[in-house]
């Protein structure tokens, strides 16, 4: 909980939770704390495999922070957008289409939805290591707490839940936490998200989806749950249904990462952003997330010692020779997203090929 001693900054204030009925989707609730026990560990590692197989989503609870720690991570998670000026937001932008990094300022109206109508949201993006570049001025008096941040979302969320994954193909616990080095070369970092209202015309044009429909490219994204419900996974049985907010919870997903190294296993789910219910329009939507990736040099093959990949067998989306490694999957990802051209193949499915791999968007 922060002392006296923390710097200020105004609290920010979400939306009360919707009370609109709603589809929502029936995630798994993990309480991670159980993971400090090798029986526990084999408790949890069924219960996160059977999520990551069927979902692809679930929640984590009971994990080190408490409610006012994580309150006052929202706080500051408002500090790159309300206390910084335009001209020291556009001096810390990111180059993502030449660089293949999303360090820094991803600013409103980078990505293309459909019809011509562009995002409105922005982030900001701090990597593991928040000394590898600079910061704006009114984000530094902050920093030593987002280090920590970094640290307990890395080792006290991301490595037991790599582990319990591990477990889920049989394989040594600590297969994939070798795999993902806080010290390592890599971009595993803190996001920092705040999407803002559209237009009506905005809204009809794009059939009011804020952010189509994709995987990420990571192994595991840790999202802080917050109230503002606009968040969609497509289920199992084709239908998209909405993720409920749940106080001081984590919302966990599998990405193209992990669904390259566990041989099609655990699959990496498809979900999207769309306007918030009636009761919540017209509000801002701040998002903390911490997005995990294997280092640079990890090839993306899979496991195939994995018992439960011999007998279950391997799905590739390509050679195991031609997988890409972490940084070149990263690279592509980052600077196509929202930029390139789409092929349209029907059913609001849009394809792209990077890296000899098909990449599927639904809008």
């Amino acid at each position: 909980m922060p002392s006296l001693s923390t710097p200020e900054t105004p609290h920010y204030t979400p939306a009360p939770p919707t009370k609109e009925e709603l589809d929502w989707a029936d995630l798994a609730v993990v309480d991670i704390s159980k993971a400090d026990t090798p029986e526990g560990r084999a408790e949890l590692a069924v219960q996160v495999r059977d999520a990551m197989t069927t979902q692809g989503f679930f929640y984590v609870v009971n994990h080190g922070y408490t409610q006012p720690q994580t309150d006052r991570i929202f706080d500051i998670a408002d500090v790159p957008f309300a206390r910084v000026s335009p001209a020291e937001k556009s001096a810390y932008t990111a180059k993502m289409k030449e660089s293949g990094s999303y360090q820094g300022y991803k600013p409103r109206q980078y990505w293309h939805i459909a019809n011509g109508v562009h995002d409105q949201l922005e982030h900001y993006n701090i990597n593991r290591d928040i000394t590898k570049r600079a910061h704006p001025k009114p984000l530094r008096p902050f920093l030593p707490e987002i280090d920590a941040f970094a640290r307990h979302n890395h080792f006290n969320v991301l490595h037991p839940i790599l582990r319990l994954l591990a477990l889920g193909l049989e394989l040594p616990e600590d297969t994939f936490v070798q795999r993902h080095g806080f010290d390592a070369v890599g971009e595993t970092y803190v996001r920092f998200m705040k999407y803002y209202p559209r237009s009506e015309e905005e809204e009809t044009k794009t059939n009011n989806v804020w952010l189509k429909g994709h995987t990420d490219f990571g192994s595991i994204t840790v999202l802080w749950s917050q109230p503002v419900s606009a968040l969609q996974i497509l289920s199992p049985d084709g239908k998209w249904r909405w993720l409920q907010h749940l106080d001081n919870a984590l919302i966990i997903n599998a990405g193209d990462a992990l669904e390259f190294l566990s041989g099609g296993f655990y699959k990496a789910t498809i979900h999207r952003v769309i306007q918030p219910p009636a009761d919540q329009r017209g509000h801002t939507r701040l998002g903390v997330f911490y997005f995990c990736m294997p280092d640079d040099d990890v090839r993306l093959a899979p496991v195939a010692e994995s018992p439960v990949l011999q007998r279950e067998g391997i799905v590739r989306r390509c050679p195991d020779e031609q997988a890409p490694f972490m940084e070149t999957w990263r690279r592509e990802r980052t600077s196509a997203y929202g930029k390139t051209d789409l092929k349209k193949t029907g059913d609001g499915v849009e394809e792209e090929i990077l890296n000899g791999v098909v990449v599927k968007h639904y809008n």
